[in-house]
């Protein structure tokens, strides 16, 4: 039996190997050897995309890390010109304007790293556009978190967020736990339309640039009871929020769609190795890992990097 740090290291060997086989196929199908098939690539987005808490960190607040995925795909595809402008807890609104934290500046719009002379963009946003604060997701994080602690069997966040309360059921003659519209949802549908009009103003600017928005990997499983005691939120929140997930990634994709861009699947990819699991790309509450809870360490990012990387064939 491997012991956990032989497990590590098999498990960054394949994905290391894994990533060399779509380094090589990506090359052979978008530009012939010793030429880059693009030339000047610009990465923007949020905390996953900067790979927040995997070494080497850099860039203040913005955690920027040196082996986030588009360090591995500007390296896998050659690029001559690679400019990494992302930055932990951005929204959508950061991208075409100056990002602040408790009126602190954190970052310049992310926007001004494009030129007419970009010919690749990535961009992984919206997770944080489901939270109120500077801190953007972080907000609900804590409330699902919080409200563990004090109803650690029931569902406590999306009791929250889709405002459950007891009322008076007519037809059963009794009061029932009810639930009324979905704050998150509500959130992400507000989201699309900025999203579409950032998508638009990245073309402007680039207009002969590839546009590709990354989703969001398998954070949470589907089979919510593998949670069970391993994450410190509850079961039944487990599901709610893998849910809300699914809701952002597939705004994501018909926003992407309906705008010019190519959307990149990396929940697929990630499937089995959410927070939960015993061969963890996402790290958990208490990361085994360098990164930043709840986000991917440096497997994740190399997931998604492959998921990139397959999107260009």
């Amino acid at each position: 039996m491997l012991t956990p740090a032989r497990k590590l290291t098999g498990g960054l060997v394949l994905a290391s190997a894994l990533l060399a086989l779509t380094v090589q196929s990506a090359t052979a199908a978008t530009g012939t050897s010793g030429t880059a098939p693009y030339p000047s690539y610009v990465a923007l987005g949020d905390s996953y995309a900067a790979g927040a808490g995997v070494p080497d960190q850099s860039d203040g607040l913005c955690l920027r890390s040196d082996h986030n995925y588009g360090h591995l795909v500007a390296a896998a595809l050659g690029t001559a010109s690679y400019t990494d402008a992302t930055c932990s807890a951005a929204k959508i609104k950061d991208i075409t304007g100056a990002q602040y934290d408790a009126f602190i500046k954190v970052n310049d719009p992310q926007l001004n790293s494009v030129s007419a002379d970009t010919r690749l963009i990535t961009l992984g946003i919206g997770g944080n556009d489901l939270g109120t604060s500077d801190l953007g997701i972080a907000d609900v994080i804590a409330t699902c978190i919080g409200g563990a602690v004090v109803n650690p069997t029931g569902t406590p966040c999306k009791d929250v967020y889709e405002h459950g309360h007891w009322a008076w059921d007519w037809n059963a003659l009794r009061f029932t736990w009810q639930y009324g519209e979905d704050t998150l949802v509500d959130r992400i549908d507000a989201a699309a339309p900025q999203l579409a009009s950032t998508l638009q103003q990245l073309h402007a600017k680039a207009p002969q640039a590839k546009i590709l928005l990354v989703g969001y990997p398998s954070v949470l499983p589907a089979d919510a009871a593998g949670c069970a005691g391993r994450q410190p939120v509850t079961v039944g929140d487990v599901a709610y929020l893998h849910g809300i997930l699914g809701d952002l990634n597939t705004m994501l994709a018909g926003t992407a769609a309906a705008n010019g861009a190519t959307y990149v699947d990396t929940q697929t990819p990630t499937t089995g190795h959410d927070v939960c699991s015993d061969d963890r790309w996402i790290e958990g509450a208490l990361p085994g890992q360098p990164a930043v809870p709840f986000h991917p360490n440096a497997t994740g990012e190399q997931a998604m990097a492959q998921a990139v990387l397959a999107a260009l064939h």
